[in-house]
């Protein structure tokens, strides 16, 4: 079926048709053969959709002739005023505002390139960003402003703040900046007949430049062409018509979508989200910060059909609604991204919803634009522990340590090449050479393939080699996660004088919950081979630490593990407020 499927969609003539690139940074990759090849083509597209809601928030909301209307008047500000030309760089930094996505806009449309930034974080790894990328004009709200302050009055780069009623920001107003300072809310008003400003954009010119997470080191500024980031915005276009056409759907047809949308912006599984909202003309509820009541409410009220957002957030979801009753009424599908689902994810909303409510997941990296795989519907609900299949650009191949392709079935690491690729990483060419081969980027994922299905099994740097034998640790956590008391799970390795690694677990019980560590290590048994059951299972009291898009913090957990293991007292758990849940401090408790 979903060979028929592709074929419908990207055969000669089809919306979806592919050719290979001959030259430029993606030569030798697919890319699609029709459709926007710069940002700037993708946006203005959007502008026929006039007074259909676009951004929903709390503050205050924009119909997508708003939206272009605001992008446009501060596009020309950029270009005209503040004489920003191809190549400068302009950071965007601030909440989940709606005008975050103005901003990010007005860049695309004056010809710049993006920088957005990581808004959770502290004044130094912000000034490390900034001064790595250079900006010459800030985007910045009132909560950021303080924290960017230092660095603008160092610098001759523009700031505008948006925003200004967060704590602190008033008394940024006195911040002397060389290259001056503006308050958007103090900007003219847009004129809704405005066109942006006349600039030449090039498929080869740098769209993006957006930071890795930064889990393995410091982060690196992965730089995205205007051709790639156009492919990022086609890719879930292709996953949504290739979900209808499972479906018996013709694509395209239905009201728009309305999404509420809980991942930050900076991060790329917002945009692709973005993306596939955008391009169907559909509409983005925000939210300030994360509450699963605050979800439930807002979709009751605005008729949400589609929820986006990392494993962690959707499960508290599930949870929420099930606590309250609710049917989830007008709920169609339930995605996620950021991080790994476990497989009991689909089987929780199938278990309560039936199929009502279409599951849906994939794979993408800061590296990747986006999102590259997906897995929904019922191939979702048969093979919950994969990714899914690759968009018709996005060539896969599974590699061996001499980089030889693996046959099918064998576990290897995942290359990627395709034209959502980013070109490189900025001013960094060592590491850029270390990732990129021949075309290939090398993901530091171990996967494997089967008939096309993508299933990725652990981090190359996080797998445990036990005695010799491989120990997968999401193949692990999955099985964790199975368990009814278990909230969340991280397996990792621990230094043992004898094996090289052995197995540790730490869990997260769901309040009131039971379990002892002895039955989860039995639950365990049951399921996979003696040698992948944790030898130690440790219990946390509080959320376990993840970084803003919900990928779980196993170098942070590693050390409070090792730490704990080598003494018998209680250790310090501090737990990590993103996107996942609340932050404070909690213990582990060593229960072996």
């Amino acid at each position: 079926m979903a060979a028929r499927v592709e074929t419908a969609l990207t055969g000669p003539g089809g919306p979806f048709a592919v050719v290979r690139a001959e030259d430029g940074p993606e030569a030798g990759s697919l890319v699609y053969a029709d459709g926007p090849r710069t940002l700037r083509e993708f946006v203005e597209t959007t502008w026929a959709f006039g007074d259909q809601p676009f951004l929903i928030a709390a503050e205050r909301s924009y119909s997508y002739a708003e939206f272009f209307a605001a992008a446009s008047a501060l596009a020309c500000r950029l270009s005209d005023t503040y004489g920003l030309r191809a190549g400068d760089r302009a950071v965007v930094a601030m909440r989940n505002h709606p005008e975050w996505q103005i901003a990010f806009w007005a860049v695309q449309l004056a010809g710049l390139v993006a920088v957005p930034l990581n808004a959770w974080w502290t004044e130094d790894e912000l000034t490390y960003a900034l001064d790595d990328s250079g900006p010459r004009v800030l985007l910045v709200d009132g909560e950021r402003m303080p924290r960017v302050a230092a660095w603008a009055r160092r610098s001759e780069a523009r700031v505008i703040v948006f925003h200004d009623e967060a704590r602190g920001a008033r008394e940024a107003r006195e911040v002397e900046v060389p290259g001056g300072v503006e308050w958007y809310e103090d900007l003219p008003a847009p004129d809704p007949f405005a066109a942006p400003p006349e600039v030449d954009i090039r498929p080869e010119d740098d769209a993006t430049i957006i930071y890795t997470s930064g889990t393995t080191g410091r982060p690196k500024g992965a730089v995205a062409t205007q051709l790639a980031q156009a492919g990022a915005a086609r890719n879930p276009r292709f996953h949504a018509a290739a979900s209808a056409l499972s479906r018996g759907i013709i694509p395209g047809q239905g009201p728009a979508p309305v999404t509420l949308l809980t991942f930050p912006f900076f991060h790329v599984a917002a945009f692709t989200s973005v993306y596939a909202t955008m391009s169907a003309g559909g509409a983005l509820v925000l939210m300030r910060k994360w509450d699963a009541e605050e979800a439930l409410r807002l979709i009751r009220e605005h008729r949400v059909t589609q929820y986006a957002g990392v494993p962690a957030t959707a499960l508290q979801l599930l949870a929420e609604a099930i606590q309250e009753g609710d049917v989830l009424e007008s709920l169609q599908m339930l995605s996620t991204g950021g991080a790994a689902a476990p497989p009991d994810l689909v089987a929780r909303l199938t278990a309560r919803y039936g199929e009502r409510i279409e599951p849906r997941n994939g794979y993408g990296l800061t590296e990747t634009s986006g999102g590259v795989m997906a897995n929904f519907g019922a191939d979702y609900r048969l093979h919950p522990g994969s990714v899914g299949r690759p968009t018709p650009t996005t060539e896969v191949r599974i590699a061996d340590p001499a980089g030889e392709a693996l046959p099918e079935g064998e576990v290897g690491e995942l290359w990627l090449r395709g034209q959502a690729l980013v070109r490189g990483y900025w001013q960094d060419e060592a590491a850029t050479a270390q990732a990129f081969t021949g075309g290939w980027f090398r993901t530091g994922d171990l996967a494997v393939v089967h008939e096309g299905r993508v299933s990725v099994v652990d981090r190359i740097k996080d797998m445990v080699l036990r005695g010799g034998e491989n120990v997968y640790c999401i193949e692990v956590e999955a099985v964790l996660h199975d368990h009814p008391d278990v909230e969340d799970a991280a397996v990792l390795g621990v230094a043992h004088p004898v094996l090289g690694e052995e197995v540790a677990a730490v869990v997260r019980l769901r309040p009131g919950a039971v379990a002892t560590t002895e039955e989860l290590r039995v639950h365990v048994r049951r399921s996979l081979a003696a040698f992948k059951v944790p030898a130690h299972v440790l219990v946390s009291g509080e959320p376990l630490p993840r970084n803003a898009t919900g990928k779980l913090l196993k170098r942070e957990l590693r050390g409070l593990v090792e730490q704990e293991l080598r003494g018998p007292v209680e250790r310090e758990l501090r737990g990590d407020g993103g996107a996942g849940g609340a932050g404070g401090q909690g213990r582990v408790i060593r229960t072996r």
